[in-house]
Formats: structure tokens, sequence, C-alpha cells
């Protein structure tokens, strides 16, 4: 008993004696919490097309009171809140994307541009950084297509002191909206409105520094190779989505049908956001594209769903919902 005793003493001892090693082991494993996340790209395959969406940013602002025309404020609380989200907030995600054809590069709206990444401190306008670090050179690119006009898709056109972002590309704007953003009577007719005033003007800036030097193209058409252009107006006159096509693959890219906290407008089409030109239009056009893309069975890739806002939709109710793509992580 006497020699169980000394040794459960001394085995007591050693364990004693490392204490202060491990201790000190476990503080110099302590590390300061990061101030950044990784680059934010994501890769896949349709056919032998390769989409590489590349994230600008997210933003998560008061819920205006005007968010959604038709529904008041206290409503749309309700329903973010239902959804586990704080019932006075959104937020907004912004995915542009690049299509590698195989013959072509092109990039499919700009984000919001360096301006906004320094405004915001770099919560914004992402899209050129997250370009480099995807090992895209702006200078490569052959194509950017526009969808509409709004800041957040054609503000990353211009790189620092309003130079051409992409100055070996082709520029293909919507016929349509060109007409519509670039006509002097529509301006006139706009002011007073901050949305549009502010648009009209922000349309002008942009392209007058690119010496107005774009393609306009028609909807219904294919703008690069295995990329056709779809008619979505109500958003903006000449809102365009596309479809994106190879082989036997093919995937919706559907850019502002829903935006802003795109999600709202998924479940509740109906609702009408205030920055729609013609909302009531948009409606038709939101439940026009979504039943397509539930018929035909078609993936989708929303502009301004959660990184990297591959999704596919499904009736729900009245209403629709997302249901998101699993992530691969190869290719």
């Amino acid at each position: 008993m006497t020699e169980l005793t000394r040794r459960a003493a001394l085995a007591g001892a050693a364990a004693t004696a490392l204490m202060p090693l491990a201790m000190t082991k476990a503080a110099r494993a302590a590390a300061p919490l990061a101030d950044k996340q990784t680059a934010s790209f994501y890769r896949y395959n349709i056919g032998t097309h390769q989409i590489t969406v590349v994230c600008d940013g997210v933003a998560t602002i008061n819920l205006p009171d005007n968010y959604v025309a038709n529904a008041p404020k206290d409503e749309v609380g309700k329903f973010l809140a239902q959804n586990q989200l704080p019932p006075d907030k959104v937020t907004h995600t912004y995915n542009p994307i690049v299509v590698n054809t195989g013959s072509k590069l092109v990039v499919v709206d700009t984000g919001l541009g360096p301006a906004q990444f320094e405004q915001s401190k770099g919560r914004l306008g992402q899209f050129h950084g997250n370009l480099t670090a995807a090992n895209i050179d702006r200078n490569n690119v052959d194509i950017v297509i526009i969808s509409h006009f709004h800041g957040d898709h054609i503000n990353g056109l211009l790189a620092a002191e309003n130079k051409p972002a992409f100055p070996n590309a082709e520029i293909m704007v919507p016929a349509v909206e060109w007409k519509f953003w670039m006509d002097d009577g529509e301006m006139s007719k706009g002011m007073g409105n901050p949305i549009l005033e502010n648009n009209f003007k922000n349309a002008r800036r942009v392209f007058d520094a690119l010496g107005r030097k774009v393609t306009p193209y028609d909807a219904g058409k294919e703008v690069a190779p295995g990329i056709t252009s779809v008619a979505s107006p109500g958003h903006t006159p000449g809102h365009t989505s596309y479809v994106v096509a190879s082989g036997s693959d093919k995937v919706l890219v559907q850019v502002d049908i829903t935006a802003g906290a795109a999600f709202l407008f998924v479940k509740n089409p109906e609702w009408q956001p205030g920055f729609d030109v013609d909302k009531s239009l948009a409606v038709q056009t939101r439940r026009k594209l979504y039943d397509m893309a539930i018929a035909e069975k078609m993936p989708i890739q929303a502009f301004h769903a959660a990184f990297p806002g591959s999704v596919r939709v499904e009736k729900d109710g009245n209403g629709y919902r997302w249901v998101p793509t699993i992530w691969n992580a190869s290719l």
C-alpha cells in the first residue's frame, strides 16, 4: 500500500511539473482575429463554358420606409424577422460574372466600381480586385455585356481616374436601355424623382467617360458565343437577362428580375421594390422568367443572391423560393 501511494505521488508530481509547459504552449497558439475575408470568386462549368462568379461586395443598410412600394414597412420587417433576419435592416449582395466560352472572355455587368471601394473602405466595389485574385486580367476581356444602367452594374466599367477598366473589350448594351437613358426628353421627365435623376446623371457620366463607344444589341439575340439575351423589362425599360448554354447544359442569368434584398421579391413576387421603373411590368417579368426556369428545370445565376448566387427556383404557395445549389470544392 505504501509503495502504491508513493508511485501515485510521483505521478502527480510529474503531471504538476508539466502543467506550466502545457499552459505556455497554449498561450503561444493564440493569434489575433482576422480583419479580412479571403478573395470571393467561385467557378462552375456549363458544358464547355466556364462561369466565374466574382463578388463585388455586400452591404447592410437600414430598411427604408418605402423599400417596398406596395407593402407597409412593418409588414416587410415582419417577413424579415420570420426569416431570422433583423426586422429593420436589409442586406444587398452583388455578384457579376465572367463567362469563358473558350473563344471569348466575357464579363456580364461590372459592379459598383473602385470609387465605391474607397468610399466603403473595401466593403463594396470589390469586383476588380477579385478579378485579379481569380487570375482574370481585365486587359484580356473581349466583351463586356451590360444588362441595364443602374450603378451597381455599370460603374465598374471605369477604373481609377475614369479610365476604361476593360480597354480592349467591346462594350455591349441593350438598345432599349441605351435609347431610354440617353434621351434628353426622358431625362427631363425624370428630374425631380431622386432615383431616376441620379440614374440618368450617372449613366451619362460613365458612358461619356468611355466616349459613348458602345454596341447596342436587341433582345432574343446571341450576343456572345452561347450567350443569348432575354428581354426582361420592368426593373428598367431595357433590363435584360441571359441564357448561357453549352451542349445540353444551360443556366438563366437573371440579373435583377429580383433585386436589392432579392429573396423578399422571390417569396413575394407581387411586392414592388421602389427602385423598379415600371413596377407592374416587373412583376409580370418576374413570374414569366421564374415559371420558364421551373418548366425547363434551369438553374439560375442571381446577381443579388447570397454569394455565389447559384440557385434553383421552386413554386412556394403564391410565390417562389430559391434553393441554393451545392457548393462544389472542385471543377
